[in-house]
């Protein structure tokens, strides 16, 4: 468990959340592929099975989970509940439609890691208030990844990050190209899906993409730093005028 002040995970782990799929196996195991988004830098694995049978999808989660703890990345499992219990992930991610925050929270604990989807400010308040320990929000851009997928403006993304102290990151159409445009917008990271996976070098597409991200988030905080000294110089500018006027 991290410490207090962090929560079970700490912003710097999501920073590049990767989220597995199959779709682009072409001949190689997802371990594999796994193994060489890792050493490209990716910070948390997510792994998403939606059409696996549970006992293999057991295995391959077991073999997934061994090889994060060997680079120290964080290990989270998608829906399913049961199965990281069994294994002992570092923790689990619901969508809107999955099981509650609150629920997953009763079967995993108070040491592990939740994660929720959100694409409101109500949901991620919700979820929040349940235990989420970090919110996955989007689509930030339109993508083929998820069939379902509801498009999240970056005025929104933007008004959840102000609206909650728990880590954000973005997801949904986020490539190496259009990741800067969300600088500003408060998140501390972004999840991917084809932007590694589906990559022919996935160790370097991985690299790129970390590297890129890192950008934005030193833009988000520069901005954060320009806002903070703006109000102060408009609190400056008030009292001294109050002063002013009093005296």
């Amino acid at each position: 468990m991290r410490s207090d002040d962090q929560g079970n995970c700490k912003k710097e782990d999501l920073l590049l959340y990767a989220v597995t799929d199959r779709s682009w196996l072409n001949g190689q195991t997802l371990y594999a592929q796994v193994e060489k988004a890792l050493k490209g830098g990716v910070t948390c694995v997510q792994l998403r099975e939606k059409n696996l049978d549970e006992a293999a999808f057991l295995e391959e989660a077991k073999e997934i989970h061994d090889l994060c703890a060997q680079y120290g990345v964080p290990f989270v499992i998608n829906d399913n509940v049961e199965i990281a219990v069994q294994i002992n992930a570092d923790g689990v991610h619901v969508g809107q439609s999955d099981m509650k925050v609150g629920d997953v929270r009763k079967k995993l604990g108070l040491d592990k890691i939740i994660g929720a989807s959100a694409q409101t400010v109500e949901q991620a308040l919700e979820a929040k208030e349940h235990g989420a320990d970090y919110l996955g929000v989007g689509a930030v851009f339109p993508t083929g990844s998820k069939v379902d997928a509801v498009e999240v403006s970056h005025e929104t993304v933007k008004a959840i990050c102000e609206a909650v102290d728990i880590p954000v990151i973005a997801i949904g159409g986020i490539t190496a190209d259009n990741v800067k445009e969300l600088a500003g917008t408060g998140i501390c990271g972004i999840a991917v899906i084809s932007a590694i996976f589906a990559q022919k070098d996935i160790k370097e597409a991985a690299r790129h993409l970390k590297s890129r991200t890192e950008e934005c988030g030193r833009e988000n905080r520069q901005q954060k730093r320009r806002q903070t000294k703006g109000r102060a110089v408009q609190w400056i500018i008030k009292h001294a005028y109050l002063t002013w006027t009093v005296l």
